[in-house]
């Protein structure tokens, strides 16, 4: 096939409303990502809270924006793409002003009543529900808008343009907060959604295909039970948050520690970046070493050489073996990421696939609602009052390699009872 008739089923293949969403959805990981490498530094060094402070409300923003979209891809799918952008790229641009607004003097009398730390609770909650709109808006989106043929690729593009947003986004933050101040950088973050709020208004129309759907959140919830009342597959998610308890810590550890130890001017906003960026530059060469890995040995793989980042940095941390570490965490994230969506349709009773890769983004949600507090408990204690910061390094690992082996006793457990039910 040539070039020019390969463009021309690019070209065709999609509906415009496939592009308009994937750009917005690169907006959107930008302000996401630039204000998410910041958070913690902003929280505690800027806001004066501490570490544990700090690690409750990352874990409270966090964990909502991917625990909500479950029910609000309900809404979106019952009222329309269009009106849940329009809805959630608003709310966004207001949260995330409101959160830098926090640091401003010029705000300061709005918060003294309550204070800061409970008006930030309130202020990350309204936040999250309105960040969690976009990705089922999206992703329905792309799946609409493309034609049988393109839809893998499409797909494909969506997750090339998400990390492309996790790897500038913080490059953005950095030259912001150096240039400007940190609270700023929530400022631009709103800039971002607010202009994406207009593209929508302006730009996006729901997908052709696209009709109103008569779920009701009623039959949402009695989803859920579904998928909570299967054993096997709750406790692969279970055991699967541990792995994203430790992919949090990138966000909460890494910029304590660089701040603290290393260089109070480093630009640790690009180092969380450099996951992003090894997943960018690394995915095919990965995917083509890891294809002819089954999918659960994929996973395996991706947890232990994710862990041994933390192995990585405990051996020195200095800036080159963190940035070292992050590479091998990228690695490993990219040989299990593409093989868990395919592991999770196998685990699925058949007739329910749809519904179970619903709430593959669970374990997400878990490891951010406890990872927040894990790696602000940790810090305060080991790095604070014990004074021996590199051992948060150890724990770290130790927590990889206890993912890893749950996961090989449950692939084991399984296994066996299958064969012995056979």
């Amino acid at each position: 096939m040539s070039v020019s008739s390969e463009l021309t089923k690019i070209r065709n293949g999609f509906q415009p409303s496939f592009w308009v969403a994937n750009i917005m959805e690169l907006f959107e990981r930008l302000a996401y990502y630039g204000q998410a490498t910041i958070l913690s530094i902003f929280l505690r060094d800027h806001l004066k809270l501490d570490e544990i402070q700090t690690g409750t409300l990352s874990s409270l923003f966090g964990g909502l924006i991917y625990a909500l979209p479950i029910f609000a891809g309900a809404l979106a799918d019952k009222f329309g793409f269009r009106k849940a952008f329009t809805l959630s790229f608003l709310m966004l641009a207001c949260g995330y002003f409101a959160i830098g607004a926090t640091g401003m003097s010029s705000f300061a009398p709005m918060f003294q009543n309550v204070g800061t730390y409970n008006a930030l609770i309130f202020i990350l909650i309204f936040t999250a529900i309105g960040g969690s709109f976009i990705k089922p808006s999206v992703l329905g989106t792309v799946a609409l808008s493309s034609t049988p043929e393109t839809k893998s690729l499409g797909y494909a593009i969506y997750y090339w343009l998400v990390n492309i947003g996790a790897a500038i986004g913080p490059i953005f933050a950095y030259f912001v907060r150096d240039s400007f101040g940190i609270e700023k950088v929530y400022i631009v973050s709103s800039l971002s959604c607010l202009l994406m709020f207009f593209a929508t208004l302006i730009f996006y129309r729901n997908p052709a295909e696209k009709k109103q759907n008569s779920d009701s959140l009623l039959k949402i919830g009695k989803g859920l039970l579904t998928v909570l009342s299967n054993m096997k597959f709750m406790i692969f998610l279970l055991i699967f948050s541990l792995y994203w308890l430790m992919f949090w810590q990138i966000f909460i550890i890494i910029p304590f520690y660089i701040k603290d130890y290393i260089s109070t001017t480093a630009p640790f906003e690009i180092i969380e970046s450099v996951d992003a960026w090894g997943i960018i530059l690394l995915q095919l060469v990965v995917n083509r070493l890891t294809k002819r890995f089954a999918a659960f040995q994929a996973i395996t793989i991706g947890f232990i050489i994710s862990a041994l980042c933390w192995a990585v940095i405990f051996i020195h941390p200095t800036l080159p073996l963190i940035i070292a570490g992050l590479i091998v965490f990228s690695i490993g994230e990219q040989t299990q990421a593409p093989r868990y969506y395919e592991y999770i349709a196998n685990l699925a009773p058949k007739g329910k696939e749809a519904m179970f890769q619903g709430y593959a983004f669970l374990p997400i949600a878990i490891g951010w609602g406890f990872g927040g507090t894990l790696g602000g408990l940790l810090y305060k204690t080991v790095a604070k009052q014990m004074q021996q910061p590199h051992l948060i390094f150890a724990i770290l690992f130790g927590i990889g390699v206890l993912a890893t082996v749950l996961m090989v006793a449950y692939n084991a457990y399984f296994k066996n009872k299958t064969a012995a039910e056979n």
